[in-house]
């Protein structure tokens, strides 16, 4: 992918296709004819007054089927130039409605039919995207939706799609804003990037990125790309020596080694005031549910149940890369959840990091067992605040949808913080309650806890009811279940069709990098 700017003027550098944009004319964006003028017939019910290229204008306003043209959403008009070139007209429909979200789902169609069509250069007209009056703002996120929609997970083809290099140019752009915006640029190719190692993550074989290979890549990833990140892996008989036993027992019937991965950022200016953020992320490789095990129907896909530590490391590595002004501790607790003779069986009780004695009463509610445990080590790394993600329960799905991310926590303040941070960023996430009957749902007659309630209640607050047992020290936690939006999202066209769809990192990351 390369992107040029252009600040000569109505060039376009050349472009084989450009992209110019009209807006409905409404009641509140229609200009008051002047007494006697002649309106042109193809401009009577669309806006193209921010077009600087006159020559385009013209050959605009000649078209017969400008006429019926009237610049709806994802209405289209193409039309060959004076020069040879393929201009396409977008509706954007009523420019007073249209916000960052629209812009990204219209630039990601374009582009996906840009690419179709196989042409090699494409010219966005910025000044017809730019309703948000800020051309840095602007050119990022036509960037980010290219490239987020340009992802592709094809690596076990054996006949590989056939590539198309697109240059992508920001015509009509200020020669003043030259510098904010490849500053802009170059912001958003890190969290771009970010997203798509980690969706290469989420979509790889579980044969292959079994927990030791999973470390192991995170682990070449910072030290070739995250400079001045410190990286603490723990095997098994680290582990062991944690004392982490609800952990393990979910890496009992696994073939492969746990894996606990501790990464650590400062910042350059750090002191004893900075904030310290802790990110903790289940790391289910594959998902039995063990001796309670899944349907088939319910089995596959499993892979992507370690799309909660796929997203906090996404937000880490983007978070590392902007130069966030936080400390941020990353921890990624991996293993899958398999069967074996050795395997954990319901009925078990183990005893946890912190003390606590937990009754396994469902094998596949492993995901809050490796959590709690590695919750409580991050606890002890001193953060000042913790968010943890997770795909914890299928109740997430069933209560707000795969497109809503739950969030749940013991501080108000904490998770209007988050909660500002999605909405910035146009991802949804909606708050549910931790009530103390859900609280109380969750001690075990024989233990101290159990790793389920009441079958067919608010399971995702009962996940996240059983997490808060392993807050201490009065730090503000927030729990992020991904379950519903981990996957593929039809209705968003920059993400992909099929396997992951990397959402969430780009709250976490706005969180990081603005945190004060």
């Amino acid at each position: 992918m390369l992107f040029k700017l252009d600040t000569v003027g109505d060039q376009f550098l050349g472009a084989e296709l450009k992209i110019l944009t009209a807006f409905q004319k409404t009641a509140t964006t229609a200009a008051k004819p002047t007494k006697g003028a002649k309106a042109a017939k193809a401009e009577s019910s669309v806006s193209i007054d921010h077009w600087s290229d006159k020559g385009l204008k013209e050959e605009f306003a000649n078209l017969k089927s400008a006429a019926k043209f009237k610049g709806a959403k994802d209405e289209t008009l193409s039309f060959t130039g004076a020069t040879g070139e393929t201009v396409w007209v977008v509706g954007l429909g009523d420019k007073t409605k249209y916000e960052a979200e629209d812009l990204r789902k219209s630039v990601a169609k374009i582009y996906k039919a840009a690419k179709a069509g196989k042409f090699s250069t494409v010219a966005f007209d910025v000044p017809g995207f730019n309703t948000v009056k800020d051309e840095a703002l602007t050119t990022s996120l036509i960037a980010e939706a290219i490239y987020l929609s340009d992802y592709s997970f094809d690596k076990y083809k054996s006949k590989k799609p056939e590539a198309t290099e697109v240059t992508v140019v920001f015509a009509h752009v200020e020669k003043k804003n030259s510098a904010k915006i490849e500053k802009a640029l170059a912001s958003t190719q890190n969290i771009c990037e970010s997203i798509n190692v980690i969706k290469d993550y989420v979509n790889e074989a579980p044969n292959v990125l079994h927990s030791e290979e999973y470390a192991r890549r995170v682990e070449a990833d910072v030290k070739k790309n995250l400079k001045g990140v410190k990286i603490k892996v723990l095997n098994k008989a680290q582990i062991q020596k944690e004392k982490m036993g609800m952990f393990l027992s979910v890496n009992a019937g696994s073939a492969y080694e746990p894996r606990l991965v501790h990464l650590t950022y400062e910042p350059p200016k750090s002191n004893s005031k900075t904030k310290h953020i802790a990110l903790v992320g289940k790391g289910i490789t594959f998902d039995t549910g063990g001796y309670c095990v899944k349907p088939g129907a319910s089995m596959a896909g499993m892979k992507n149940d370690m799309g909660g530590s796929a997203t906090v490391y996404g937000a880490f590595r983007a978070a590392v890369l902007e130069k966030a002004p936080v400390k941020i501790t990353c921890i990624l607790a991996m293993t899958d959840n398999a069967i074996n003779e050795l395997a954990t069986t319901p009925d078990a009780i183990v005893t946890a990091r912190n003390g606590k004695t937990c009754e396994i009463l469902n094998t596949d509610a492993e995901g809050r067992l490796i959590l709690g445990d590695a919750l409580d080590y991050a606890c002890d790394q001193g953060p000042d605040y913790i968010i943890d993600a997770a795909t914890l329960t299928g109740a997430a799905l069933v209560a707000l949808g795969n497109q809503v991310c739950a969030i749940l926590g013991n501080d108000q303040k904490w998770i209007n913080e988050i909660l500002g941070s999605a909405k910035a960023q146009d991802e949804y996430m909606w708050q549910l309650p931790i009530i103390n009957e859900w609280r109380q749902d969750i001690k075990s007659k024989i233990a101290d806890i159990k790793n389920i309630g009441t079958p067919m209640r608010a399971g995702t607050a009962i996940g996240a009811a059983f997490l808060e047992e392993f807050i201490k020290n009065d730090i503000k936690w927030a729990h992020l279940d991904v379950a519903g939006v981990v996957d593929s999202q039809s209705h968003l066209p920059y993400c992909s069709g099929h396997g992951a769809s990397g959402l969430i990192v780009r709250t976490l990351t706005h969180l990081l990098v603005n945190a004060k």
